[in-house]
């Protein structure tokens, strides 16, 4: 028997359960509060899976006024899986060029090519089959079973966790912890509002360094709030950050210089380290051009004399 948005059933956070009212509140609160306050963002208007996993794979690790900007001319570019991987790696990598982190083109590119020649073309509803294709992790399709085909699921990212640590667990959660309490508090039939607004009010109230409580619908509920925010954050407690290498002078720099002059034209062996950024370090270039060979960005040109050149 499915759930109920109003099912009576205690809902668990941890050790501990939420009471169904509570439950009730926390849904009316914030479905309210996002009818009136979700983001106008282009792929909130299309429930086309393809367009959805493309949005989603955009934003790993990127803001989203940068998604905006590409977003469409991607999909007017490649409408379909299928015409993303018949144009190629080297298409969607150039097509690519100032959104970042370009390994995610490729699994792109490489998720189309499953989804054309495994699945007709067709991006797959069904979980097991969704975590066949490559690149597509257990967010990822949650959130295009969520947002695609309206599936009572929640994808988490950090801002999720964020609500939900402060909010109703009122300590840190794991995201294993995370994913089984928002799967719960999902409502029946509503995921894709839910789920936008729980990101939207991660990312625009609910913030990680000033949060702007009085704005936030579920400050009478929230558990951090009523504690006077005097102890330890909680989602700070339970999700300890990373530092960020160092971009200047790393290799990831360096990969991102000679991609950039790749999508332009082909580099010789002689001039690799040039366009790496780094003219007294050949074999550091060298191996960065290894690398991206190896990977799938790029491959040597046949002939004499031989060029890289994006694959």
């Amino acid at each position: 028997m499915r759930r109920s948005a109003t099912a009576r059933t205690p809902i668990t956070s941890g050790t501990e359960a939420l009471a169904a009212d509570r439950v009730r509140r926390f849904r009316h609160q914030l479905l309210g509060w996002g009818a009136g306050n979700r983001r106008d963002l282009p792929w909130r208007h299309t429930r086309d899976p393809w367009a959805v996993l493309v949005s989603e794979v955009m934003l790993q690790q990127t803001q989203v006024e940068r998604v905006v900007a590409y977003f469409g001319p991607f999909l007017a570019a490649f409408p379909s899986a299928t015409d993303c991987a018949r144009a190629g790696p080297a298409a969607v990598v150039r097509l690519w060029s100032g959104l970042g982190y370009n390994r995610r083109a490729l699994n792109l590119h490489r998720s189309a090519t499953a989804i054309a020649g495994e699945h007709g073309g067709v991006v797959p509803r069904d979980e097991r089959a969704l975590r066949t294709v490559p690149g597509v992790g257990p967010a990822t399709a949650r959130a295009i079973r969520s947002f695609a085909f309206g599936l009572d699921v929640a994808p988490v990212d950090t801002n999720v966790v964020r609500v939900l640590s402060r909010c109703v667990h009122g300590g840190g959660l794991t995201l294993a912890g995370a994913q089984k309490l928002a799967d719960q508090l999902v409502p029946t039939g509503r995921s894709w509002e839910f789920n936008q607004s729980m990101f939207d009010l991660g990312a625009t109230v609910c913030t990680a360094a000033r949060p702007d409580c009085p704005r936030c619908p579920l400050r009478r509920q929230c558990r951090w709030r009523s504690g006077g925010l005097s102890g330890p954050d909680p989602w700070r407690t339970g999700t300890p950050l990373r530092a960020q290498p160092r971009f200047a002078g790393s290799d990831r720099q360096g990969r991102g210089r000679l991609l950039d002059t790749l999508r332009r034209d082909t580099v010789s062996p002689e001039m690799l380290a040039v366009a790496c950024g780094w003219p007294d370090d050949p074999q550091r270039a060298q191996r960065i051009a290894g690398d991206l060979v190896a990977e799938g960005f790029a491959e040597w040109a046949p002939g004499r004399p031989t060029a890289l050149q994006l694959r």
